[in-house]
C-alpha cells in the first residue's frame, strides 16, 4: 500500500484560501435559492429582504470583501485519508495556522475570545474548532464553516421522552425556530439531530447544515419529516429578516443516529441566510 506525503504548509495555505473563499462567496445552491424565494415569496417587504441579499452577495463578490461583519467561529470539518502522511510540521497546528492567515489576509473581522470567562480577543480568530474523521483513502477533504454568533446562539438541543416520537421532535424545532424569531437573520437553514449521546446528536445536527439545499436524507421516514419541519416552520411568518413572510427556512435537514432506548435526544443547529462554506479536497 502507497502512503501519500502532503505538507503542513499545503494544509495550511489550503485553509487560508476556504476562509477567504467561505467569508467572501455564498455558495452558488444558496444563491440559486434567493432567487426561488423571491418568486414564491406572499409578503412585499419579504420579496425587498431576498432581493437585498441577493445584492449584497454581489457587492461582495464584487469588491472582494465579507458578505457580513460577523464572519464568525471558524468549524473545520476534515475527512482525512488512513493512507495519508502529514509532514513538515504539526497536523492541528497547520489548521490554525491556515485561519491565521486567512482572516489576516482575507480582511475579516477577529470574532474569538481566547478564554470564554476573561473574554480577551485572540486577534486571530484562532483557536478554530477542527472536526477530523478518518475515511479510506489517500486525500484530505478541508470544509470551512464560518458560524456567526446571531444564528449559533440560538441552536439548543434536549432529550425527549422515547413516547413522544416524531411529533415531540417537530414541536421541539418549531419552539426553537419562534424562540429565535428574526434575531438568528432567516431565511434559515436548520440543521436537526436526531438520536446519539448528548455529544453526538449536537455534532450530527451542526454536519446536516453542510447539505445542500434540496439534497433530502435518503431514509423516506426522515425525508418526509424534513418537508413536513420546513413547511411548518414557514407557516410562522416570521419571514426574511424576521420583517413577515413565508420564507422563514429555506432547508431543513435532518442527520440520524443509533441511540439508547430510554432516550430520545434532539438537537438544533440554526444557520443564517448566510449559510457560507467552501471545500477543497487534496
Amino acid at each position: 500500500m502507497m502512503i501519500r506525503e502532503i505538507t503542513a504548509a499545503e494544509i495550511t495555505k489550503a485553509v487560508a484560501q476556504l476562509c477567504i473563499d467561505a467569508c467572501h462567496l455564498l455558495p452558488d445552491n444558496l444563491i440559486e435559492n434567493f432567487h426561488s424565494a423571491v418568486e414564491k415569496e406572499i409578503s412585499p417587504q419579504g420579496k425587498r429582504v431576498l432581493l437585498k441579499l441577493i445584492a449584497n452577495d454581489q457587492i461582495a463578490r464584487n469588491n472582494q470583501v465579507s458578505y457580513c461583519h460577523d464572519t464568525g467561529l471558524t468549524i473545520v470539518y476534515i475527512e482525512l485519508g488512513q493512507d495519508v502522511h502529514v509532514q513538515g510540521g504539526d497536523y492541528e497546528q497547520a489548521i490554525q495556522a491556515g485561519v491565521r492567515k486567512g482572516y489576516k489576509e482575507g480582511f475579516m473581522r477577529k470574532s474569538v475570545v481566547a478564554d470564554p470567562l476573561l473574554r480577551v480577543n485572540s486577534n486571530d480568530n484562532t483557536p478554530a474548532v477542527v472536526h477530523t474523521e478518518i475515511v479510506p483513502g489517500d486525500h484530505i477533504r478541508i470544509t470551512v464553516v464560518p458560524k456567526g454568533g446571531g444564528s449559533e446562539n440560538w441552536s439548543t438541543m434536549k432529550f425527549l421522552l422515547p413516547g413522544e416520537g416524531p411529533e415531540g421532535v417537530k414541536k421541539f424545532v418549531l419552539d426553537a425556530i419562534k424562540a429565535a424569531g428574526g434575531a438568528a437573520c432567516p431565511p434559515l437553514t436548520v440543521g436537526i439531530g436526531i438520536g446519539g449521546s448528548f455529544d453526538k446528536v449536537t455534532a450530527i445536527a451542526k454536519k446536516a447544515i453542510l447539505r445542500d439545499i434540496g439534497d433530502h436524507h435518503p431514509a423516506p421516514h426522515v425525508a418526509q419529516l424534513e418537508k413536513e419541519i420546513l413547511e411548518q416552520i414557514n407557516q410562522t411568518g416570521i419571514g426574511p429578516q424576521g420583517y413577515g413572510g413565508s420564507t422563514t427556512a429555506l432547508w431543513v435537514a435532518i442527520e440520524t443516529y443509533a441511540c439508547h432506548i430510554t432516550a430520545l435526544p434532539v438537537a438544533v443547529n440554526i444557520q443564517c441566510h448566510a449559510g457560507r462554506r467552501a471545500s477543497i479536497t487534496l
